[in-house]
């Protein structure tokens, strides 16, 4: 049995670093494979601001703020940010949110597909207790869900971690350690059909329109996981089975921020570079974190984000490659 049926990671996720032009530019992809994103998530690195969302479901124009509870905003003319979605990256428009001149930026790209185990479902909340169908054909561990359309009340972005429970939810905009309420996913987990909403507004607000992301393991190429800090800089290890591209970490006994961390914007052992989804602020390198090793990440410090002790932290993570290929090929080490 091979061990992955995704030998390169990067026909699926890709990172990528650029310099704003002050104007509009495309943005190539540089990865293996060409990657025509579903889902890309764009942040500036050198300077404080909104960390923003564009997917093809939801349309080019459709702006959502990771950082923030607001609705969606719909872009146009000048305004506009994502302009297209291309066969190996993205057009971007004029705003200087992701073109200001001299400004560097991170955007992070997914590919909406079955194969990869990712799936974005548009849907209309009606205040009760129900289930969405999806197309993972696997069981989503995680999911992010934001009410799109909400003017008042409750918007934050809701998340579903498998290590959580199907009682319990974090914020993706939020410090906010987890919480308890069967409000938001019923008390039940998800299936390889479909998932579980309550009544919570931020999830299924009667009338409003939401917009979900779902995630499913895919062995050598995606792990949605948690571990409990030692609180030393010779930190736990947490096992992927591939070296890593990308982590999301947050800890969800304390109340802190969701921390991110990439292989191109360190491109070496130990990974310092933080951005943080749940705020504007601009890269951080004031503390090492981690390492990205051929079948893992292993956490290097005692730093609050990463390492208090005795804490638990969830995280997800998405390949470079995997830690053997489908033709019997190891990973090498950073």
């Amino acid at each position: 049995m091979a061990y992955t049926t995704i030998d390169d990671p990067s026909a699926y996720f890709q990172t990528k670093l650029y310099t704003g032009a002050g104007e509009a530019q495309d943005i190539t992809n540089d990865g293996n494979s060409d990657l025509q994103p579903d889902l890309v998530w764009i942040a500036m690195r050198s300077h404080a601001d909104n960390k923003v969302w564009f997917d093809s479901v939801r349309g080019a124009t459709q702006r959502l703020v990771s950082n923030l509870n607001s609705p969606e905003a719909t872009l146009s003319g000048t305004d506009r940010m994502v302009t297209a979605f291309n066969s190996d990256g993205v057009s971007l428009g004029g705003n200087s949110n992701v073109t200001g001149d001299g400004k560097t930026f991170a955007a992070w790209q997914w590919k909406e597909t079955a194969d990869a185990g990712f799936d974005i479902v548009a849907y209309t909340g009606n205040g009760s207790n129900r289930t969405i169908s999806h197309s993972l054909s696997a069981v989503p561990k995680m999911m992010i869900i934001k009410n799109r359309t909400a003017t008042s009340g409750d918007r934050d972005w809701a998340v579903y971690h498998q290590a959580l429970g199907n009682g319990s939810f974090c914020l993706l905009n939020s410090v906010a350690a987890k919480d308890d309420s069967d409000g938001f996913f019923n008390a039940t987990t998800p299936t390889s059909s479909v998932f579980s909403l309550g009544d919570n507004t931020r999830v299924n607000a009667n009338t409003d329109t939401c917009i979900a992301y779902l995630f499913a393991e895919k062995q050598g190429y995606s792990k949605f996981g948690s571990f409990i800090s030692n609180g030393n800089v010779n930190g736990i290890f947490a096992y992927t089975g591939f070296k890593p591209a990308f982590v999301i970490i947050k800890d969800v006994t304390g109340d802190r921020d969701w921390v991110m961390f990439d292989n191109k914007r360190n491109t070496f052992n130990v990974l310092n570079r933080r951005l943080f989804p749940n705020n504007t602020d601009a890269e951080n390198t004031a503390v090492d974190a981690l390492d990205f090793t051929a079948q893992g990440f292993k956490i290097r410090s005692t730093n609050t984000s990463v390492g208090v002790s005795g804490n638990t932290y969830i995280y997800m993570a998405f390949a470079e490659s995997p830690f053997v290929t489908s033709t019997g090929v190891p990973a090498t080490a950073r």
